[in-house]
């Protein structure tokens, strides 16, 4: 494996990391959360350096139905990402504070809370459109392989979505999705753990979504 795509993996497992961290927001604190969003922002910003190519290529070449939904998906990936960096500027108590924003700070929120929902479920789609090359990579790097053991992958994947649509529905995502709540509930009383499994099998289920999604539209 090339040492770029080496980079671009790493980059890509550590940005999922953050995504999942952030969207614990009051659990590892407000200004943990701040650093980690600029973080995550600035390896945003090199994952699409690293992969200027495609980014240069988008107005060439046919366009199947595959590509359309490839596109639409990092359109809004992107969207959501520059929502969430720009109302998180606004809003921001500690590391950004000098700036001093004083204004538009409920539409801020608001945006932010979109912003990250929203954005966390187009970027677990984006993760599930791209499943097939990772799990090309899997295949290069397992020597034996046996269809018994991709029928085993396969009922995992199928139990992680089963169990982030409980989760999904758990956590109200949807509701924060649809702006129907406005205010994220937290239980402080249950272990971190937890929380993190939950939002893990419900970037689970959206990967699956994604992942077979695109299949279907390949075909």
């Amino acid at each position: 494996m090339k040492t770029k795509q080496i980079i671009k993996i790493f980059i890509d497992i550590v940005m999922t990391i953050l995504l999942l961290l952030l969207m614990s927001y009051e659990r590892i604190g407000q200004k943990t959360h701040e650093w980690l969003g600029i973080i995550l922002f600035v390896l945003f910003v090199c994952h699409h350096i690293l992969n200027r190519k495609w980014i240069c290529n988008i107005i060439k070449g046919k366009y199947t139905a595959f590509r359309i939904m490839q596109t639409l998906i990092v359109l809004l990936v992107l969207f959501s990402m520059v929502g969430s960096m720009v109302s998180g500027i606004i809003l921001s108590r500690h590391v950004l504070s000098f700036l001093s924003i004083n204004v538009a700070h409920s539409f801020a929120r608001k945006l932010h809370m979109l912003s990250a929902y929203w954005g966390f479920v187009f970027m677990s789609i984006h993760i599930g459109i791209h499943w097939s090359m990772i799990i090309g990579i899997m295949k290069k790097r397992i020597r034996k392989k046996s269809a018994t053991s991709m029928w085993v992958l396969r009922v995992i994947a199928i139990f992680i979505a089963i169990y982030g649509i409980h989760a999904f529905i758990k956590r109200e995502i949807g509701s924060y999705m649809l702006l129907q709540n406005q205010f994220v509930f937290f239980d402080f009383e249950q272990p971190f753990l937890i929380f993190l499994i939950d939002y893990v099998a419900c970037m689970g289920l959206f990967v699956v979504i994604g992942h077979y999604i695109s299949r279907a539209v390949k075909k």
